[in-house]
């Protein structure tokens, strides 16, 4: 099975991907993490790859699209994989649906984790991260017990510079851009289901698990 994760920035993508692969124990499939192990590993995409970014240039889409097929090609995809954070425009959907019919595979389900802006906002403003052991907080919805000291390390809590104001602005306004056209290529091909995203993290999981149960019974 081939689930696609989708969603602004904010949308708790990361939590509930991470509830979705202990629960199905589906491979849990990160562009950024797959484009480091292939130059990590010296592999020709790889490569590729490295010549992109030593230069401070995105890596081409066909690019992505090819290591992220030879990943779900490996063997320990083939019960399941969710794929995080792709594709990220319509350009990569396209490359992917030619990549996964040449190899007679198909994406199964479209998971939308939607959120009204100004609760995104609210949300990526408030994260907190912890300086020595990396654990993350929100003011709001996930606040430490003493202010900015982190509840498992006692290390300092800080905001990252991406989370800003007008930095997350910025970056809403590019996925607005980007990939909120995947929405309606996804629904067109009835392939995308909307998840409240609004609600706590565990009736968003319950959400998606519903879904995810009906597909996997059919």
């Amino acid at each position: 099975m081939l689930i696609i994760l989708l969603g602004p920035p904010g949308a708790g993508k990361g939590t509930q991907g991470e509830k979705i692969v202990s629960t199905y124990g589906f491979v849990y499939v990160s562009t950024g993490e797959i484009l480091r192990d292939a130059v990590k590993e010296g592999r020709s995409l790889g490569k590729k790859a490295q010549y992109y970014m030593d230069q401070g240039k995105l890596v081409p889409d066909d690019i992505i699209v090819e290591i992220i097929q030879e990943r779900l090609l490996e063997p320990d995809c083939q019960a399941g994989a969710l794929l995080d954070g792709f594709p990220r425009n319509l350009v990569q959907a396209e490359f992917l649906d030619e990549v996964l019919s040449v190899n007679k595979k198909s994406i199964d389900l479209v998971v939308f984790i939607n959120l009204d802006e100004t609760e995104l906002i609210e949300r990526l403003t408030g994260r907190r991260v912890c300086t020595d052991c990396s654990m993350n907080y929100n003011l709001t919805f996930k606040p430490p017990r003493v202010r900015n000291i982190c509840d498992n390390c006692g290390g300092d809590l800080y905001q990252r510079t991406d989370d800003t104001v007008d930095t997350v602005k910025e970056r809403l306004s590019v996925y607005r851009e980007q990939t909120e056209p995947l929405i309606k290529y996804f629904q067109e091909k009835d392939l995308l289901v909307t998840i409240d995203g609004s609600t706590d993290i565990d009736n968003v999981f319950m959400q998606i698990k519903s879904v995810i149960d009906k597909k996997k019974d059919r």
